[in-house]
């Protein structure tokens, strides 16, 4: 079976699809995918064995630069490569306006959330089999009940499996803290995260810093001067970074993209959440842990803290407060320690 599976972004939703494309290739032998992604994301399904090639899409940088020959002719290179052979089924995985019409350019019947399900529910109508999914339930889950449904194999409860390719031993002394985010609400207070790397080299651990703008390459340089063996790290790619997060002992993150990453490479991860809701799209399975804030009001699930002052200088949304760093590190700590056990 020839499979076209669409799911263009964002970092943290691409990587909650690969446990559904690791359900089919095991339940239907002789499945073979490809798969249209934003172009930035590309290296995540390049790393799956059921993928055999990657469609980049670049709609981000045709919204940001859309008067340039170079978008253009990047979409229209694009669209040749959705053309190029047809599918016995295109199954667009994420719901949205976006995504229903880059499966409706391609060859060969359509299927995707129906419109209760989706997330923008008139896509619905773009494709040819719709696929009831229930909402209370975290994305893993729910895009696994899709292929199911989709592809007509019985929903296999069995833990997921990411199928991602790893490789090297691993550095154990080597931590990552991932403190970069788009939102506001998810951002760790500065100063958490330096009582956190004084735990990390108190126990005799490095951690190394990444970053992806300016603003988070700045916040890099000045965790790093709490600690003495801390270090930003040069600037990467999304391939680089994933060699780098399949070495790392252990990892906490906010609720990033590449928490998630780090989760489904098998490190022990730590993830923090206080505006979002870790049930939904928290870490999922393997060695990652998420750490709920308590309080009334969380998740809030707004990019903003509605708690704050809007003149405040330096917000640090107060959900964040009851995730102290002390508590933040021992759970860490125990992760790591499941590790070691799983392997002895």
């Amino acid at each position: 079976m020839r499979l076209l599976i669409v799911k263009l972004s964002s970092l943290g939703d691409v990587v909650h699809t690969l446990p559904a494309l690791t359900d089919a290739a095991r339940a239907l032998p002789g499945l073979r995918a490809d798969w249209a992604v934003e172009s930035g994301f590309s290296a995540i399904p390049a790393r799956h064995p059921a993928v055999d090639r990657v469609i980049p899409i670049s709609l981000r940088k045709l919204r940001t630069d859309p008067l340039t020959r170079r978008s253009w002719l990047d979409l229209w290179n694009s669209h040749r490569a959705l053309r190029a052979q047809s599918y016995d089924l295109i199954l667009d995985a994420q719901g949205l306006y976006k995504s229903a019409i880059v499966s409706s350019l391609c060859r060969g019947p359509t299927a995707g959330l129906s419109r209760m399900s989706a997330r923008e529910p008139l896509a619905s109508l773009a494709y040819r089999h719709c696929i009831e999914v229930p909402r209370p339930l975290h994305a893993v889950e729910r895009v696994r009940r899709l292929f199911a449904g989709a592809l007509g194999y019985s929903y296999p409860f069995m833990p997921p499996d990411y199928g991602l390719q790893r490789h090297g031993q691993g550095d154990a002394r080597r931590l990552i803290f991932l403190h970069g985010t788009t939102w506001q609400s998810k951002h760790y207070p500065t100063e958490s995260w330096k009582i956190l790397i004084a735990l990390a080299e108190k126990h005799g651990y490095r951690v190394a810093l990444p970053w992806g703008n300016d603003a988070e390459k700045a916040r890099a340089e000045i965790l790093a001067q709490a600690g003495t063996r801390s270090e930003v790290l040069p600037a990467s790619t999304l391939d680089g970074l994933m060699e780098i997060l399949s070495l790392a002992a252990g990892v906490i993150s906010v609720d990033s993209g590449l928490g998630h990453l780090a989760c489904a490479l098998g490190r022990p991860v730590v993830g923090l959440y206080g505006a979002t809701d870790s049930s939904r799209t928290g870490l999922y399975g393997g060695m990652g842990q998420n750490l709920q804030a308590n309080l009334p009001c969380s998740p809030c699930l707004k990019r903003e803290c509605p708690q704050l002052a809007k003149d405040d200088p330096s917000p640090t949304p107060i959900c964040y407060q009851r995730l102290e760093p002390a508590f933040v590190w021992s759970r860490l700590q125990r992760q790591m320690n499941r590790r070691i056990a799983s392997v002895y």
